[in-house]
Order: structure tokens, then C-alpha cells, then sequence
């Protein structure tokens, strides 16, 4: 479960990683897609987060490192 957010309207920054994720999401692995089931579509989410978006895809909020790389460089640091 996945805790909702109460910012106060205007203020969406502590969504916008959220929502750059499924917009990505869709863009990348949905979008015109058809699945015939729903362990279908649960594989093919669980194989572009695991395989493809923490491991290969660089991202701005982390200094253009993998979310996997700045996980691995925080347990390094601490």
C-alpha cells in the first residue's frame, strides 16, 4: 500500500518522481500494447522495473546514475 500524498495545492514536487515513473511506464513498455492477461501484464511491469528502469536507465533526480548504482553507492558511503 502506497501512502497518499497531502501537499498542499500548487506544490506537486514530492509526486513528480511518482508521476515521471508511470509516464515512462507507459511510454516505454504499455503504450499500444495488449495483454491477455493479467499475470501478462504484471511480468512485463515487473521486467521493465527490474530489467530495465533501476538497472540500464539513468535518471536526473540521481545525478544521471541508475537507481540500482545510487542505491549500491549509498550502502558504500554508510
Amino acid at each position: 500500500m502506497m501512502p497518499q500524498s497531502f501537499s498542499k495545492k500548487g506544490f506537486p514536487f514530492d509526486n513528480a518522481c511518482c508521476e515521471c515513473f508511470f509516464k515512462y511506464l507507459k511510454k516505454e513498455e504499455t503504450d499500444r500494447k495488449t495483454y491477455h492477461s493479467l499475470l501478462e501484464l504484471q511480468l512485463s511491469v515487473f521486467e521493465y522495473i527490474d530489467g530495465f528502469y533501476n538497472s540500464r536507465r539513468p535518471h536526473g533526480s540521481l545525478g544521471m546514475l541508475t537507481p540500482n548504482q545510487a542505491e549500491l553507492l549509498y550502502w558504500k558511503q554508510n
